[in-house]
């Protein structure tokens, strides 16, 4: 038991990130500085918030392909709010985040009322919310947000960027959750056996429901910070974001099939995964290259983890 805990996937993916920052180190003096890590904490942040939400998804045997476009969604709306009605802007904050929870809510609501399979019914809201958001903006960008409003996305707090404070707090209060409580156990229930866990009495739909709308919220506070960070809104933010956040849950050993998964193990994987994205451009690699090596990584990982769990069931 003592040998299979060791070598359970979250301990190979810890293993392996070491291991790379070590590697991409030496091949440059400044990956390790202060200032280009706070950068990469600043960088991986919206992705950050959706994968810790994502892994709830996931683990319930879903997929949330909505959450670049409702990223995208929130920013613009942010914009209008504020700028074209008149709105304060933390009036304006504060309505996208229910839009964007909304937005979420209404995909969980697809899947459990109407029985649509998660991935046919987030892609279908992919379109549409991506298409509401291109129809609202009109191609036009807001900039001339207060200075306040940029300490969410390029302030810092005792020295770390504020908007990892945020990931922070979201990651331990989605790991507590997760790992300690009776729901928590209950998304475990569901992603392993959703029909057992009906007849057990777990109440499945609201358990989706409700990860779905968190989903949505996570991708409404990621369009805030982001906007915060670049200083402007346009209708294309987020565009791909859902790949980068299911790359890093699923390398973080969380099962597609559902009923397997931890907050840990995704944020290893995030970690793994910007790290590699930033050593090997200061490296001198390509896009291409990198984008092949983190596809490679993700394999190797998988066959690891799968290779020691088969052994450890023998």
């Amino acid at each position: 038991m003592t040998w299979q805990k060791l070598l359970r996937h979250e301990t190979i993916l810890a293993l392996l990130t070491v291991l790379a920052l070590v590697v991409l180190a030496s091949q440059s003096d400044k990956f390790f500085t202060l200032d280009n890590l706070l950068n990469q904490g600043r960088l991986m942040t919206e992705v950050g918030l959706i994968a810790v939400i994502m892994t709830f998804v996931i683990i319930t045997g879903g997929i949330d392909l909505s959450v670049g476009s409702i990223l995208g969604l929130v920013a613009v709306l942010l914009g209008v709010f504020w700028k074209n009605m008149g709105l304060p802007l933390p009036v304006a904050i504060g309505l996208g985040l229910m839009v964007g929870t909304l937005a979420g809510l209404i995909n969980g609501l697809i899947i459990t009322r109407f029985r649509v399979p998660p991935l046919i019914a987030t892609l279908g809201t992919l379109a549409l919310y991506r298409g509401i958001a291109e129809g609202i903006s009109e191609a036009r960008s807001v900039r001339g947000y207060p200075d306040w409003f940029f300490v969410l996305g390029q302030g810092q707090f005792l020295g770390v960027p504020v908007q990892l404070w945020i990931l922070g707090v979201v990651t331990l209060v989605a790991a507590i959750i997760l790992g300690t409580t009776v729901w928590g156990r209950g998304v475990y229930a569901v992603g392993h056996n959703e029909t057992a866990a009906r007849f057990s009495g777990l109440q499945a739909d609201r358990i989706k429901l409700a990860i779905y709308a968190a989903s949505g919220f996570a991708a409404a506070l990621a369009a805030v910070i982001f906007v915060s960070r670049v200083s402007t809104t346009r209708s294309d933010m987020g565009t791909g974001i859902e790949l980068d956040a299911i790359t890093a849950v699923v390398l973080g050993g969380t099962s597609i099939f559902g009923g397997r998964g931890t907050i840990i193990g995704t944020i290893l994987g995030l970690i793994l995964i910007q790290a590699l994205k930033n050593g090997l451009s200061l490296a001198g690699i390509k896009s291409d290259g990198t984008i092949v090596l983190i596809g490679a990584v993700l394999i190797l990982t998988i066959l690891l983890s799968n290779l020691f769990h088969r052994n450890g069931n023998r």
